[in-house]
C-alpha cells in the first residue's frame, strides 16, 4: 500500500482525511515520522502555505508527502480572514475569537456570503502537484453546532439549513472544500 504524509498534526484534519481516504492509502502524520518542527506559514496564499509545508517534509525526509492551507472568504470583508482565518483575532488556532471577529465585522453586512477554501500541495517522487477546493456557503448571525473545528458553527453550505458544525463528520466529508480537493489528489494517485 502506498504512503503518504500529511504535513500536519491537527487533529480535526487527519480525521477528515483519513476517512476521506478510507483505507486506500497509509496516511502518516507528523508525529508518525517523527518531525516536531514547526513549519512557518509566511505565504501570502493558500497555495503558497500549502507548499511550505509539503516542500519542508520533503526535503527533509524524502518522502512523498502533502500539505495543505485552508480558510474562509468572506465576499463583505474582501475575501478576509483568508490566509489568516488561523489567527483573524491575533492568537493562532484560538477558533472562539476568530469567530467571534467575524461576527463583529459583519454585524452590519447584508451580504453573508462566503466560501471555504483548500488548496493541497502534494508532492510526488519530487515532483509538486496543486489540487483545490472550495464550497459556497453563508455565515451565520449566531453559533449553530458543536462538531467540526474552526469557523464550522458560523458556516452554513448552500443547499443546507445547518452549519458544518451541525453535520456529521460523512455529512461533512461529502461536500467539504477539503473532501472535494483530496477526491482530486486521490484520483491523481490512482493514475500514477
Amino acid at each position: 500500500m502506498q504512503q503518504l504524509v500529511f504535513a500536519t498534526n491537527n487533529s480535526h484534519k487527519l480525521e477528515e482525511v483519513a476517512a476521506k481516504i478510507e483505507g486506500k492509502i497509509k496516511l502518516l502524520s507528523l508525529n508518525d515520522i517523527g518531525c516536531t518542527d514547526d513549519i512557518a506559514e509566511t505565504g501570502v496564499t493558500f497555495a503558497e502555505n500549502a507548499s511550505i509545508k509539503s516542500k519542508h517534509i520533503y526535503n527533509k525526509y524524502k518522502l512523498n508527502c502533502f500539505g495543505d492551507d485552508s480558510g474562509l472568504e468572506i465576499d463583505a470583508l474582501n475575501g478576509e480572514p483568508g490566509v489568516y482565518s488561523a489567527r483573524y483575532a491575533g492568537q493562532h488556532g484560538n477558533h472562539a475569537a476568530n469567530m467571534d471577529k467575524v461576527l463583529v465585522n459583519l454585524k452590519d453586512a447584508a451580504n453573508r456570503t462566503a466560501r471555504f477554501r483548500t488548496v493541497i500541495s502534494l508532492i510526488w517522487n519530487g515532483d509538486e502537484y496543486f489540487f483545490d477546493g472550495a464550497v459556497e456557503g453563508t455565515i451565520r448571525h449566531e453559533r449553530s453546532g458543536t462538531a467540526g473545528f474552526g469557523y464550522d458553527p458560523i458556516f452554513q453550505p448552500d443547499g443546507y439549513d445547518i452549519t458544518f458544525a451541525e453535520m456529521s463528520l460523512t455529512e461533512k466529508n461529502n461536500i467539504s472544500h477539503r473532501a472535494i480537493a483530496m477526491e482530486k489528489l486521490l484520483t491523481f494517485l490512482a493514475s500514477v
